[in-house]
């Protein structure tokens, strides 16, 4: 079909709508993504088993409940991501902490507590190494935020999250800190491990297609927040990681990759009441303050949710 008869079929299609009904909104973005797919599919030469195929693949990625893990793993989260740095710096800010995705694996309701928390059970401690993460909140003249709100959570050894995984104890490896009156904050947890998508679902099935691996490197996720200021989502990586700079989801970025220091010191051991080394992150995060005439920090999305 040529451009003219595809686009007299959309406007055929475009016509059914009902001028006082539905969103203006709406209708734009539907029409445009329509006719971007038939165009796509006519310069393509994409057969009907081919697009019923799509069909019954986005159904099937329905029911896994892995459309997030698609976005991430086709980079849309990552775009997203770049689309508000690039409006932030547009308004006047710059530096601060990067921002990077949140994925698909947070769950709201964590427990809280004041300046320090300890995210793990103890269950893995044994086979894990033991680490300690700390430093401040801070706005954007490097003054400390007090009472800021410091999310963590993060997988454990097996690659695996708490909530999605039924085997671990409620809130495994998820924690809410609220920094002190120094803007303070401070966890212990254990290292964790990267992880791959789920194996045989819908994301391994389309990045196989495509001719690429669904690996992430090890990894620990934030939200950071304070009145007045812009909230932040993302994310650390570790060193020495295979995938560290081959991530499938596109998160890791420059400025969130700070040195882990291994602590061998018997005194420092013994304060933390340990029998054996552990390391430690020192990372500070800085957030902007809020202005008007840019979207929200706060993204509107669904999450899983859970009471302490």
């Amino acid at each position: 079909m040529t451009r003219a008869q595809i686009d007299g079929l959309l406007q055929k299609i475009e016509s059914t709508e009902k001028v006082e009904g539905g969103s203006d909104r709406a209708k734009a973005i539907v029409n445009r993504i329509l006719r971007d797919l038939f165009y796509t599919i006519e310069d393509l030469d994409i057969q009907p088993d081919e697009v019923w195929t799509a069909v019954n693949f986005l159904t099937q990625a329905g029911q896994n409940g892995e459309y997030g893990l698609i976005a991430a793993g086709l980079g849309l989260e990552h775009f997203l991501d770049l689309r508000m740095d690039e409006e932030e710096e547009k308004a006047g800010m710059t530096g601060g902490t990067p921002r990077t995705i949140e994925g698909p694996l947070y769950v709201a309701g964590a427990p809280k507590s004041k300046g320090f928390a300890r995210l793990d059970d103890g269950t893995e401690v044994e086979q894990g190494e033991i680490f300690f993460m700390q430093g401040k909140v801070l706005d954007d003249n490097n003054n400390p935020i007090p009472n800021a709100i410091v999310e963590v959570w993060h997988a454990n050894l097996k690659g695996n999250y708490s909530y999605f995984d039924q085997s671990q104890t409620d809130f495994n490896l998820r924690r809410t800190i609220e920094t002190d009156e120094n803007g303070n904050y401070q966890f212990r947890s254990i290292l964790p491990s990267g992880y791959a998508v789920p194996p045989g679902g819908s994301t391994e099935t389309l990045l196989s297609a495509i001719g690429r691996h669904g690996n992430r490197p090890s990894h620990v996720h934030f939200f950071v927040s304070a009145p007045g200021c812009r909230k932040l989502t993302t994310q650390i990586n570790f060193e020495g990681d295979p995938y560290l700079w081959d991530d499938f989801a596109f998160a890791t970025r420059e400025g969130l990759v700070p040195d882990l220091t291994v602590i061998t010191d018997a005194e420092k051991i013994k304060e933390k009441g340990l029998d054996r080394p552990f390391s430690s992150i020192d990372f500070d995060f800085t957030l902007h303050s809020e202005i008007e005439g840019i979207h929200d920090a706060e993204v509107e999305r669904l999450r899983a949710e859970a009471v302490a």
